[in-house]
């Protein structure tokens, strides 16, 4: 008797926020999950999920290579899901350019390392899911973002040329493009803005995040996670060099 081992996922930047949602979530629809972080709370996360846990910083080349190797040890990644990220506030004249080459490297290298690294077992075994975690500044921008929506906009471009390369391999690459979602990153820009712009904090979210949109509402973590799911899943097998808008309708104007 043959017995088929549990897929297993890799999520980047999964201590908190979508990345503990997209984790749990794939816990729960069965995968065998390696929960990457930079902090070590991702370890206590990991093991009340029961999931593997890897401590890497991405923002080091060595130390995302290090992941790979012990991600792919462990008997190959079937779905990655590159998600880790963050954010840095400044107008282009004043953006750090240390800061600009961390976010870079972190939101865009990063990705493209771990996407290069689990791409030939996904082509051998003929299934493979790459779900990238962009942003609606994927498409979209907005002021005194340079490098996070560089970042994100190169991720988009990452995930359509890698699509085109392997579909033929069974392999499917999409990327999500959520709108503000309510995770400690966001939480962190309200108080930067209502500082900045002398604003309660309840009137960043409403004038500020949710004035280009019909839905007057944060995303919610567990709402990302639910397309992820779905695009990792036998019914998104069709699906593939695609931006998924979570966007509460910013992008329909």
């Amino acid at each position: 008797m043959t017995t088929t081992r549990k897929r297993r996922a890799l999520v980047t930047g999964a201590a908190g926020g979508i990345g503990s949602a997209l984790a749990e979530a794939f816990v729960r629809d069965g995968y065998d999950v390696i929960l990457h972080d930079v902090n070590e709370e991702g370890g206590e996360r990991a093991r009340h999920l029961g999931a593997y846990f890897i401590k890497a910083d991405l923002a080091n080349p060595n130390a995302v290579e290090y992941l790979a190797r012990e991600a792919l040890s462990g008997g190959g990644v079937d779905v990655l899901v590159n998600n880790a990220g963050f954010q840095h506030v400044a107008t282009v004249e004043e953006f750090p350019t240390d800061v600009w080459q961390r976010m870079i490297q972190v939101m865009l290298t990063a990705p493209f390392q771990l996407t290069k690294a689990c791409l030939p077992g996904m082509r051998a075994g003929g299934w493979g899911r790459i779900i990238n975690v962009a942003s609606i500044h994927g498409l979209v921008a907005s002021s005194n973002k340079a490098a996070y929506v560089s970042a994100k906009h190169g991720l988009i471009g990452l995930t359509k040329t890698t699509a085109l390369e392997v579909g033929a391999d069974g392999v499917t690459v999409n990327a999500i493009c959520p709108a503000y979602v309510r995770t400690p990153l966001v939480e962190g820009q309200v108080a930067a803005q209502a500082e900045t712009l002398g604003l309660p904090r309840d009137e960043v979210v409403e004038r500020v995040m949710l004035e280009p949109v019909p839905i007057k509402r944060l995303i919610e973590p567990h709402e990302v996670a639910s397309v992820a799911l779905f695009l990792a899943s036998e019914a998104g097998a069709a699906i593939t060099g695609a931006q998924y808008t979570i966007d509460l309708g910013w992008t329909a104007r």
